[in-house]
């Protein structure tokens, strides 16, 4: 059984059920649903899909513009796509399409309250006792939680979480002049808390525009938002939905399952720490939640259901893990000097090459560092040097003083060097937001 039919759901119910299982796939909204997220699909999800999955893509991103606070405006440019943009609601109705298809039975507006492994509700222990809102209680061999952020299963796993951050979006139409301008294009601005950021992804005639921030933070980071539509020139146009969400990042030794019950995706905490991108970990978490599931499902005793799940864990710190980490260590390093990061991915080919290889999938963050030795002892350095500047580790979340943003010199000197040499890339100084944002037409006038 699989809770919850998003990403990491549908992924897990898609890979259980080509394993020849039965497989029920829980949902309490109705299909499609929205859901905030950006809908950035970079190669690891791309990797990740069933076969024959035909990604809905409302763009393809060919530039990327990087902002600090609305100034210092750089886009950097590439002749093969850098990743796609999604609608979530299609995207999520598609790849559980995808698991039906295989086999897996979807049941939607089925709310789960409790997970049990003992009790009169549990006949024997290899069954786990799924509780529904409605009283109904469903038996199954193995359970697999991806139900969110806010997973009931999660609780009852004991995920433990380690990072927690704010996310506020809209969905803002946008007339064809200003979605032109657009599209090919996003913008990541570094934002003014530390760890903060925003985003413009464009889809057709409607632009998806967002931030994020630490929890704990909730004034400041709408005023962030609020600040950030306005500069771009889009106040003016009333967003078709406005909404929040809290993004949970777990701890290290946070358990990924109890019992015969697995966690993935959301529900189990596993997200990249720096950027909070998260479709690609769910989808991947997800599959191996499925495939390891069968095995626990098969398990003769609790011993052996036990050494699957163990063994699942395994394959998810190896991986997922490996990436974590550098993402926390590259989080407390833009927490501290996000002026130097923007310096560096904006003005230095081999960085943005870097950035461009991981949005592709031909490389991770956590592969870098392994083999790259130059990467390695630069973070390695970095570590240090915040280490005793501010007493925070790399697995800090937050930091002391925040560092001042890099001079309008500091940043055009750091980027001497990227343009025309760059075979891959182009790289040009820009007005913040688009490039002709200041122009964008009056909002028409309220109905």
């Amino acid at each position: 059984m699989v809770v919850g039919a998003g990403p990491a759901g549908a992924s897990a119910a898609y890979a259980a059920a080509v394993a020849g299982r039965r497989v029920l796939l829980l949902e309490k909204s109705e299909l499609p649903r929205y859901k905030t997220c950006g809908g950035g699909i970079i190669g690891p999800s791309r990797d990740s899909l069933p076969p024959g999955f035909e990604l809905p893509l409302q763009d393809r991103v060919h530039a990327v513009t990087f902002s600090l606070q609305g100034r210092f405006a750089r886009t950097r440019r590439s002749r093969r796509m850098l990743f796609g943009l999604i609608n979530r609601p299609e995207f999520d109705a598609q790849l559980v399409e995808h698991a039906q298809k295989a086999g897996a039975e979807l049941r939607t507006g089925a709310t789960v309250t409790r997970v049990e492994q003992h009790g009169p509700a549990v006949p024997d222990r290899r069954t786990v006792a799924v509780v529904l809102a409605d009283g109904e209680t469903v038996l199954a061999r193995a359970v697999i939680g991806a139900d969110g952020s806010a997973s009931r299963i999660g609780a009852h796993v004991g995920v433990k979480l380690g990072q927690v951050d704010l996310g506020l979006e809209a969905e803002i139409p946008v007339p064809p002049s200003v979605a032109e301008d657009w599209k090919g294009r996003v913008l990541i601005d570094w934002g003014p808390m530390p760890g903060s950021y925003g985003w413009v992804f464009p889809k057709g005639d409607t632009l998806t525009v967002g931030v994020i921030s630490a929890r704990g933070e909730g004034a400041a980071t709408k005023r962030y938002m609020e600040d950030f539509v306005a500069r771009l020139g889009l106040s003016g146009f009333e967003p078709t939905i406005s909404s929040g969400h809290l993004t949970r990042c777990r701890t290290d030794d946070s358990p990924l399952s109890r019992g015969r019950v697995l966690v993935c995706g959301d529900a189990a905490g596993l997200l990249e720490p720096w950027t909070r991108e998260g479709i690609s970990y769910a989808l991947r978490s997800g599959r191996l939640a499925g495939e390891w599931a069968v095995r626990v499902a098969e398990a003769g005793d609790a011993v052996d259901a036990r050494r699957q799940a163990l063994n699942y864990a395994f394959a998810i710190k190896a991986g997922l893990g490996v990436e974590m980490a550098v993402g926390r260590r590259m989080l407390a390093l833009f927490e501290r000097r996000p002026g130097l990061l923007h310096a560096t991915i904006t003005g230095l080919r081999p960085a943005w090459n870097a950035f461009a290889d991981i949005t592709r999938g031909s490389a991770t963050l956590g592969g870098m560092v392994r083999s790259n030795g130059m990467a390695r002892r630069a973070l390695e350095i970095l570590d240090r040097r915040m280490d005793t500047s501010t007493g925070v580790g790399p697995a800090g979340r937050g930091v002391g003083q925040r560092e001042r943003p890099a001079s309008e010199g500091e940043v055009a000197g750091e980027g001497q060097g990227h343009g025309s040499s760059d075979p891959e890339a182009s790289g040009s100084p820009e007005s913040p937001g688009t490039p002709r944002a200041q122009e964008a037409p009056a909002a028409p006038e309220a109905s």
